[in-house]
């Protein structure tokens, strides 16, 4: 239905970074959350607008979608950095924060630090709505529904396919 190269599409007319994870055979959680803290690292302190593309193929464990959920419904990943690093991603926002008059402390620097993300980071999932799995996803994660913006994709016609 061309969700994905639509999507790049958007995303390059746009002017964003479009970042997707790269499945390898022994990419598990610990690689995915890492790539998160890059995203967070890119969209908040490096404050660059991000698109995060993810398609369901790359869904290897539910516990992604957990993430992605709550990225969805809050901004952050609870527990995505370790208390040194998170302490680094907040030296790297201090000017800034301190800037904007938003405060020094370390709750104030890791609300900035989230509102950035919520600001810079859009997040676009390509699922296919067939199926009971998609009906227990949204069941279970219901940021997929709640939080986002649904755009359906259904077949093209040969006609519009011709002129495009």
């Amino acid at each position: 239905s061309g969700r994905k190269s639509l999507s790049r599409l958007a995303t390059y007319v746009a002017e964003l970074k479009c970042f997707t994870i790269e499945i390898t055979k022994n990419y598990r959680q610990t690689e995915f959350r890492e790539d998160l803290k890059g995203l967070v690292k890119q969209a908040g302190a490096a404050n660059k607008p991000t698109v995060f593309l993810f398609d369901e193929t790359q869904i290897v464990f539910e516990t992604f979608l957990e993430d992605v959920n709550n990225i969805l419904t809050s901004g952050e990943v609870p527990n995505l950095f370790p208390k040194d690093e998170l302490g680094t991603v907040l030296d790297e926002v201090r000017a800034a924060a301190k800037a904007s008059g938003a405060g020094e402390t370390q709750d104030a620097l890791y609300a900035f630090l989230l509102e950035r993300v919520r600001t810079n980071l859009h997040v676009i999932l390509c699922l296919s709505p067939v199926g009971e799995a998609f009906r227990e996803r949204c069941r279970m994660f219901p940021g997929l529904v709640n939080c986002t913006t649904i755009d359906w994709f259904t077949e093209w016609p040969a006609d519009a396919l011709y002129e495009v």
